[in-house]
């Protein structure tokens, strides 16, 4: 009688696990657990997958894509666990399981969730989920001054503990920081943050740059040379320029293997920006930046989704973050919902050249402020009010943590800044059809 063997494939790189407080080895302890208590406490950005007989647990920061597929075969399931949906396929084929493979297969591990699976085999288990981040909602005064300090504060301690953790696992203490640069209020915050967090530890800030791409016509590049010379830091800026024939669709939805638009778009630049700092400096490898900023205070145009109202974006625990979140009609298990599936339009192009990419305003101890943020009373639910309200917090912050006078600009996407619209759409279309049936064409064969 054949024996019921289940197996599991860890093909994530341990490397890119950067946990603060303890060994890595803990770490996984903790997510075999399943104690949400317990796997909160783990800081840093992680993606950990460990096993105890049938039973498999998941849990993953919100910056570390993770996905999943479950093979079977006659001795008993595999369970395949990577960072891309290409990894997943290539070791499917290797091992002659390629058959079973088609991308909607695939499972999306939901940021902030332990996700438990026992490998029993046929009929496929049912995933359960176990929150381990549950931030209180709305438990700060209605103080701008004290909002803005807590939230500036709690990314200066994010981005000191990156800087220092720098410092100890190199041996050169002259690496260079680049933040990926465009004036607005998150990359802002994100670089006088840094230069700011840099002086106070002691380390130089010639090992600072901020990158701004531009493809010509996009209003970024102008923004970012008002920003730092009102500042007097003009000496940080770093242009990189490029053709905007090179920005390639089809590279694009490769690389972020998704097909939403505002992720593609955001992909292709990401792509251009990673390319040109790369063939610049073949050596760099750590880049920070200010994604997660927009989600954290909920500073999108409500009116461009007609699903959404200012009292859903208001009332419900990291919408932005989450989408409608596990256990909703919507949810899907291919892809998890907002950030937690967004973050790849980041980490996607800079892990595809060789960048370590650092997003202080996702780490959870920096949500866990914003969600204590009481919108509903500063708002009175009025658009208008919300949409100028991030402005205002991150301003004041910075002014409080780092004797700065940050300018605050209108908001305005990546995709937005760098290159004019007409030119964007002309050359990237903009239709989620289209890119869905590209996404899909790279597994027809």
């Amino acid at each position: 009688m054949l024996q019921h063997t289940e197996r599991l494939v860890d093909l994530l790189d341990p490397r890119l696990n950067v946990i603060y407080n303890m060994p890595i080895a803990e770490a996984r302890e903790r997510v075999l657990s399943g104690d949400p208590a317990s796997v909160r406490a783990i800081d840093g950005s992680f993606a950990i997958v460990a096993k105890d007989g049938i039973t498999v647990r998941l849990a993953r920061s919100l910056d570390r894509p993770m996905r999943y597929f479950l093979a079977k075969r006659a001795e008993g399931p595999a369970l395949f666990v990577a960072d891309r949906i290409d990894t997943l396929q290539g070791a499917l084929e290797a091992e002659g399981l390629g058959g079973q493979f088609h991308p909607s297969y695939t499972r999306m591990v939901p940021a902030h969730y332990v996700v438990e699976l026992r490998l029993v085999g046929c009929p496929d288990p049912d995933p359960a989920y176990t929150r381990f981040f549950d931030p209180a909602r709305a438990v700060l005064p209605p103080d701008l001054d004290e909002i803005g300090r807590r939230y500036i504060g709690a990314l200066a301690g994010e981005i000191a503990k990156w800087l220092t953790g720098i410092e100890t696992r190199t041996s050169d203490a002259r690496e260079p920081i680049g933040v990926a640069f465009s004036g607005g209020i998150d990359s802002g915050a994100v670089l006088l943050v840094t230069y700011h967090t840099m002086m106070r530890l002691g380390l130089s800030p010639s090992r600072l740059k901020a990158f701004t791409l531009d493809l010509g016509g996009g209003r970024d590049l102008e923004q970012a040379r008002k920003f730092l010379e009102r500042l007097g830091l003009s000496m940080f800026l770093e242009e990189i320029h490029a053709d905007p024939g090179d920005l390639d669709v089809g590279e694009a939805v490769r690389t972020l293997e998704d097909y939403k638009p505002l992720d593609v778009e955001c992909a292709a630049m990401g792509l251009l920006l990673s390319a040109g700092i790369r063939e610049r400096y073949p050596d760099w490898r750590y880049i920070v930046d200010g994604d997660g900023g927009d989600e954290n205070l909920k500073d999108y145009p409500i009116e461009e989704n007609s699903e959404l109202t200012i009292r859903s974006v208001v009332n419900n625990l990291m919408l932005y973050h989450e989408g409608w979140g596990v256990g909703r009609i919507k949810h899907s298990l291919t892809y998890s919902g907002g950030l937690s599936r967004g973050y790849v339009r980041t980490y996607a192009p800079g892990r595809r050249y060789g960048f370590d990419a650092f997003s202080p305003f996702t780490r959870p101890d920096v949500v866990e402020v914003a969600e204590g943020i009481p919108f509903a009373e500063l708002t009175s639910y009025d658009e208008a009010a919300l949409y100028s309200l991030k402005g205002e917090i991150v301003r004041r912050g910075v002014l409080a943590v780092t004797g700065l006078e940050m300018p605050v600009f209108p908001k305005r996407r990546f995709q937005d800044g760098v290159v004019a619209g007409d030119i964007r759409r002309s050359i990237l279309g903009g239709n989620e059809q289209m890119y869905r049936q590209r996404f899909l064409a790279m597994y027809a064969g």
